[in-house]
């Protein structure tokens, strides 16, 4: 019994050690990592909307209500608002994707980036790939997009990862969201 307990006391010493160097590395990496976060998310702005050169947050009432909206900046040059930027997270194959979508004041989609995801690599992460996502610039932003397995695109449509529809599939659902947002509430 006398040793039962010996053998408890030393694990949770090892534990307790073990915990208070894990949540000391936690507080010294936290601001990095936040930083880090902040200037992706610029660079994903600023390559989605590359005509702007400064962003400004819209306030989160203006878009409450709008499933997997994560934010929306508005794009400025010379004090005139040139477009806006849209963060959804359509859920896909492997879960939630951050999308980032460009939409310029002329309502046209400007740019879209795949942030971080969760899909099956070599096929749903082709997503982030320009041959992909490259297939939104350029298109009016009016209503919905479709995804087609074969066939050419037409103006509305947009052609499938192959082995990838579900990934596909949502991020022109997180593309579809930040349009209807667009045009209901920021045109």
């Amino acid at each position: 019994m006398q040793e039962v307990v010996k053998l408890g006391l030393i694990l949770l010493i090892i534990t307790a050690i073990a915990a208070s160097v894990l949540g000391w590395t936690n507080e010294i990496t936290k601001e990095p990592i936040a930083n880090q976060i902040l200037q992706a998310n610029i660079a994903a702005r600023q390559s989605v909307l590359p005509e702007a050169k400064d962003f400004a947050e819209v306030p989160k009432d203006q878009f409450q209500g709008y499933s997997n909206v994560l934010e929306v900046y508005k794009g400025m040059k010379d004090g005139q608002v040139v477009g806006y930027t849209i963060k959804t997270n359509p859920s896909g194959y492997g879960g939630p994707i951050e999308v980032m979508i460009g939409i310029t004041a002329e309502g046209i989609v400007s740019g879209v980036s795949v942030g971080n995801h969760t899909e099956t690599p070599g096929l749903g992460a082709k997503a982030a790939e320009d041959a992909f996502k490259g297939q939104y610039n350029g298109k009016k932003a009016e209503g919905q997009l479709q995804v087609i397995k074969s066939g050419t695109p037409k103006e509305n449509e947009i052609m499938a990862i192959s082995g990838a529809t579900i990934t596909s599939k949502a991020v022109t659902s997180g593309v579809n969201m930040a349009i209807q947002l667009f045009h209901e509430k920021l045109k």
